[in-house]
This record gives C-alpha cells, structure tokens and sequence, in this order.
C-alpha cells in the first residue's frame, strides 16, 4: 500500500509534462488494481481548491469528480487520532499542517511509503517518500 499526497492529483490534474504524465500513469495502475493506495480525506479539498484556483470552477468540478470516482483510492479520514499523531509530527520535525496530517495519516494506517513530489517528507524518518 502507498499513501498519495495531493502533488499526484494535482499533476495528473494540471501537468501537461512528462511528470504529470507519471502521475496519470500511477493512478490508472491503482485503478486497474496493479497497486494498492490510500490518501487523506483532506487531499479531495487541496486538490479541488488548487485546481479551482489555478483554473476554473468547471475544471475543479471536474477534479472532484474524477478523485471521487477512483474505485481503488481509499480516503482515510482525518480523525482524532490522525490529528494527534499530526501534531506530535509537527512537534518532532517541524512539517507544516497539511503534510503532517499526510504523513499522520500514512503512519496510523501501516503505510510507509508516501509518494510526493515534497522534500519535506524526507525528515520524517517513519516514512519513506517516493517521486513520482
């Protein structure tokens, strides 16, 4: 199992690139079952405003349907216990919110391996992170 950050999304949403390329690829071998994946509720909303902002409401709308449509993607929620692990992630290694709160959420559900394309997850020694 792999976490994804939102950076997958968002590029396989905006990238016109040989990365954002990657990320497409990745998600559609999620989705044909070659692999196993899991991400934060809370990247469906970093995804749609991101998208929202750097094109349209019509394009985000259509970001949000495509994350809500993917079969294989599990959304973990950002429960108490998320938020906790998060803050002690934040006290540790000095990670901003958001990427605590990934990191939290790959480390409550036993996965170790994060894909992003954020350095940041590379001080957290728990986790490892793969580019995509």
């Amino acid at each position: 199992m792999i976490y994804l950050d939102s950076s997958v999304f968002l590029l396989a949403f905006l990238d016109v690139s040989e990365k954002g390329k990657r990320a497409r690829t990745l998600l559609l071998e999620i989705e044909e079952g070659r692999k196993e994946a899991a991400t934060s509720a809370l990247t469906y909303d970093e995804v749609v405003w991101n998208v929202k902002k750097e094109r349209n409401q019509k394009e985000s709308l259509a970001a949000g349907h495509d994350m809500v449509s993917l079969q294989r993607v599990r959304f973990i929620p950002a429960d108490s216990l998320v938020i906790m692990r998060a803050q002690e992630l934040r006290e540790k290694y000095g990670l901003d919110p958001r990427d605590a709160i990934h990191a939290a959420s790959a480390l409550v559900n036993n996965i170790s391996t994060i894909v992003s394309t954020d350095p940041d997850f590379d001080d957290v020694k728990e986790i490892s992170r793969k580019d995509v």
